[in-house]
């Protein structure tokens, strides 16, 4: 049997597989098992964000495993803390919680936010269209598209969705009532749309005025990638509760709720937890991650996501009536097309560039952080070779 065919025999359908057979990664390439290189430009999700075998974090992943991998969180960690002071330093919040997934710290802030209005009789949580919160029950409920929730309902109650960047929407549906507002400053799966500055100043003005809470889902924009260490401090704001994950763990699964002042009081021994959060092997790749960041990380991540951009918009130009706009921030790209682009991911892919899509009509660049000048110009050379496709000719 080929590859694709164990992997159908085995596991249940719920990916759509590129048709590879990885052998290897190194640096922001991926290598299949005939030798052929691919430059990737989706990186795991955002997850990759130092690339793949970087000696910082396999050094960090092999010491930590030889002295030990798991021992429950009824034991202080050494790599558990020293990650939580390095991320308190960088973002400016109190006191963290680890679990294993951006969807378990969702999990977790939904039910932190709970907790703290069940006494203040608030029970309305606000979130908004084109958003992404993970595949709980506390996520899906936070979410409209009927992709990831026809045939799930009932959902919980007390969630509703507004129209992102609508203003006027929002002030109008904001009351004493009102227990959280849930966004993303920059959605990610909505194809890379950032808040409006009307949006962020009309929502952290309606919080002075109604006394509600701010989640911020930092899963996909946060850990540097859009060039601040969140992406949320392009506005000049700071949210009650943030969410983190992805690149966070630097290819192992961990994620963060970072909370401040009073709600760091909210939850109590035994009221949550998790039996793999806080993994120490993933938190001391964690802790290579976050220094690199540190160590200037962040400001390249702005200064190539800048050079792409640039490319990137010189490449709409040249092709007016496919690509309508370039979007995003540092390493978070997004290019809306007007027409379906799921077909340029196999074209990209037969050149030897790993793209993704969503929405169908926005290519969704997230490359690693570390990427450099040459392998902008090769990705930008392999997408002005594809658009050229009769597919996208109008």
């Amino acid at each position: 049997m080929t590859l694709p065919e164990r992997d159908h025999a085995s596991l249940l359908a719920t990916y759509t597989r590129l048709p590879m057979d990885i052998e290897r990664g190194e640096g922001v390439y991926l290598i299949d098992t005939e030798g052929k290189r691919y430059l990737d430009f989706f990186g795991g999700l955002a997850v990759n964000a130092l690339g793949y075998a970087h000696p910082a974090i396999l050094e960090a992943i092999g010491t930590q495993a030889a002295r030990y991998i798991h021992v429950s969180n009824l034991f202080p960690q050494r790599p558990q803390i020293e990650l939580a002071e390095r991320v308190r330093a960088l973002s400016g919040y109190d006191k963290l919680f680890f679990a294993n997934s951006g969807a378990e710290v969702m999990e977790a802030a939904f039910k932190l936010v709970r907790r703290w209005a069940s006494i203040r009789r608030r029970k309305r949580i606000l979130s908004f269209t084109g958003s992404f919160h993970g595949r709980t029950y506390a996520g899906m409920s936070l979410m409209d598209a009927p992709k990831y929730r026809d045939g799930f309902g009932p959902f919980l109650e007390g969630c509703e969705h507004l129209p992102f960047n609508d203003a006027a929407a929002l002030e109008a549906a904001t009351g004493r009532d009102v227990a959280a507002v849930v966004l993303e400053f920059i959605q990610g799966e909505g194809g890379i749309v950032p808040a409006t500055d009307e949006f962020v100043e009309t929502l952290f003005r309606l919080r002075d005025e109604h006394g509600f809470l701010i989640v911020a889902d930092e899963i996909q924009a946060g850990m540097g990638r859009t060039g601040r260490f969140l992406s949320f401090e392009h506005w000049g704001v700071q949210p009650d509760i943030v969410t983190m994950a992805k690149s966070l763990g630097g290819g192992l699964p961990l994620g963060a709720l970072l909370v401040k002042g009073e709600l760091t009081d909210v939850f109590d021994p035994g009221s949550h937890g998790s039996t793999f959060g806080g993994n120490p092997v993933a938190c001391a790749a964690g802790r290579e991650v976050v220094d690199a960041l540190r160590d200037g990380l962040m400001k390249h991540a702005a200064q190539i996501g800048n050079m792409l951009m640039e490319g990137l918009r010189a490449l709409a130009a040249e092709h007016p009536g496919l690509i309508t706009e370039i979007r995003g921030r540092g390493c978070m790209v997004g290019i809306e097309c007007t027409r379906d682009m799921r077909v340029a991911m196999g074209l990209c892919l037969e050149e030897g560039l790993l793209i993704n899509v969503t929405r169908e009509r926005v290519i969704r660049l997230l490359p690693p952080l570390i990427i450099e000048k040459q392998h902008v110009e090769t990705a930008l050379g392999i997408l002005s070779n594809i658009l050229q496709h009769k597919q996208f000719r109008s």
